[in-house]
């Protein structure tokens, strides 16, 4: 049995650790990058440290969390704080801890910039309609069970509460992008994205979904 319940402080290490071992499209992140703290500042800071009362996670029976729902409610919020305060701290911090250096993180931060000058980063603007995001992922051991269903089910709970007109997300992996569907989603925009190409010598589709919420 698994129990859906609100983010708590001392959930911070286990969220951080489960957004670094299911970053690569549910596979770890080290697959394509060497640092895990630079990637799960990046991942999961701005929610469990400015938005943590929108965050939920699904705890088993022995009282491990085996996964998460990050949440915001605005999306124009999270990208003003993120890029005016989060991210040139983590530029900072990144280039003192030497992340910048290594070959792996090179070799990925050399492909999204490349992704970046092609326009392939450009996306539409939804938060109008959706302001509401998240990030969702689940230990291996938890998938296919319901779990994330759960956590779906008590987000959007939480945002129609809050009277948050819809959410949306983007999703790259196959098992992700049929989870989203499932759980009632729209298909909002289709683009291509080139940056894992040097691991997976292909390009993938990148899709952004959007659900409107029920009040």
């Amino acid at each position: 049995m698994v129990t859906i319940r609100p983010y708590q402080k001392n959930d911070r290490e286990i969220v951080r650790t489960i957004a670094w071992e299911t970053a690569f499209m549910g596979g770890p992140g080290s697959l394509f990058f060497g640092d895990k703290e630079i990637l799960a500042d990046f991942l999961t800071l701005y929610f469990t440290d400015h938005e943590p009362q929108s965050c939920f996670v699904a705890e088993d029976e022995a009282g491990e969390v085996v996964g998460y729902i990050l949440g915001a409610t605005d999306t124009k919020v999270l990208n003003s704080l993120f890029f005016s305060k989060i991210f040139p701290k983590l530029l900072l911090k990144a280039f003192f801890r030497g992340t910048f250096f290594a070959g792996k993180n090179l070799r990925f931060l050399w492909s999204v910039s490349l992704s970046f000058i092609k326009g392939e980063l450009r996306v539409p603007d939804f938060s109008c309609k959706y302001p509401a995001t998240l990030h969702i992922n689940l230990k291996q051991g938890a998938r296919r069970q319901g779990v994330g269903a759960g956590l779906m089910q008590v987000y959007l709970s939480y945002l129609a509460e809050k009277k948050i007109a819809g959410v949306h997300m983007a999703a790259m992996s196959d098992k992700g992008v049929s989870f989203f569907k499932k759980e009632g989603f729209l298909v909002l925009y289709q683009g291509r994205r080139s940056y894992f190409r040097h691991l997976l010598k292909k390009d993938l589709d990148v899709f952004v979904f959007g659900r409107m919420v029920a009040f």
